[in-house]
């Protein structure tokens, strides 16, 4: 079994990766400064559960803090999971400086201490938002990459770190692309969260822009499997690969979709198109399945039941 640090492991995709991680019987060590950016109560019940399922321990500690980096990615560490970033592509329009100091030089510091450190590997969280003005569909990996938002250019940013550190110095790196990721646990923020807590309460829903745009949801136990297989595989070193479901659906059908789980009379309203939101994403997951054999195995309407009974049970 390895050792194994996974950065942002308070969050989302981070615990349930450590999660998963720990009940295979590596030993774990959560890094997160649990940052208020959503709730931390939410972000402690994540880390519990990952404490309590297996060999595993919390650091309070920032990525953009090289000195604790080092600290913690000793020459103990064999992998590091990259899961922490500042989120959200809103909140970097209206504060570019934060995502660019998080995920751009938070990314360089455990790029940094992992090559000094000696480390088997670093798998980085990447996102869809690295290729924003669509060329065409579904997204491969040659698409051009011109991101619309302040966070697509830091993860591209974060990406291209990830490249070179290994065609430079030789540290192992795979970045993954992530389509919008849902499941259990996830942000209180995303669309999927915001519409099943209105919709439970009956509440009305708000759509930004008018609903026809489309996504490429993935779930999160997807997500999970993509970032374990890479442990032993070497032929992805320096790459960027998508981790999608390889369908998409508009937000108006992810709404009906949702009422008929829900059984909701939800009233709907149409606002105003968001800053730097992408129209469209769907990705290629023809790389991941040949490199890492990959294959999205959770459709949205078996994905969204499970979130919503998740969602009863736990609120968020």
């Amino acid at each position: 079994m390895s050792k194994i640090v996974v950065t942002g492991g308070a969050g989302f995709i981070g615990s349930h990766i450590a999660e998963s991680l720990a009940k295979d019987g590596h030993e774990i060590v959560i890094v997160d400064n649990l940052d208020p950016y959503y709730s931390v109560d939410i972000k402690k019940k994540n880390t519990d559960i990952v404490l309590a399922s297996g060999d595993a321990t919390f650091i309070n500690a920032d990525v953009t803090d090289l000195d604790s980096m080092k600290e913690i990615i000793d020459s103990t560490v064999d992998y590091v999971y990259h899961e922490a970033a500042q989120a959200g592509v809103r909140i970097s329009v209206e504060d570019p400086f934060k995502p660019n100091n998080i995920n751009v030089v938070g990314t360089l510091n455990v790029l940094k201490s992992s090559l000094e450190a000696d480390v088997k590997k670093v798998i980085n969280a990447s996102s869809s938002s690295v290729y924003g003005k669509v060329k065409y569909l579904p997204f491969d990996e040659q698409h051009p990459t011109e991101p619309v938002s302040p966070y697509g250019v830091s993860k591209l940013a974060a990406e291209h770190y990830c490249r070179v550190f290994y065609e430079v110095y030789g540290l192992p790196t795979t970045s993954l692309r992530y389509f919008t990721v849902y499941g259990p646990r996830m942000r209180p923020d995303l669309a999927i969260s915001i519409f099943t807590k209105k919709m439970l309460a009956n509440e009305p829903i708000t759509v930004f822009g008018d609903g026809e745009q489309t996504r490429d949801f993935t779930y999160i136990d997807d997500v999970v499997e993509a970032n374990k297989k890479l442990l032993n595989i070497s032929k992805t070193h320096g790459k960027a690969l998508n981790i999608g479901s390889g369908n998409r659906i508009s937000v108006n059908d992810l709404i009906e979709n949702l009422r008929l789980i829900t059984g909701s009379i939800s009233d709907i309203h149409y606002a105003n198109k968001q800053k730097g939101d992408t129209e469209n994403t769907l990705a290629n997951v023809s790389l991941s399945k040949e490199l890492i054999e990959y294959e999205p195995s959770i459709e949205i309407q078996i994905g969204l039941k499970k979130f919503v009974n998740c969602f009863n049970v736990g609120g968020e």
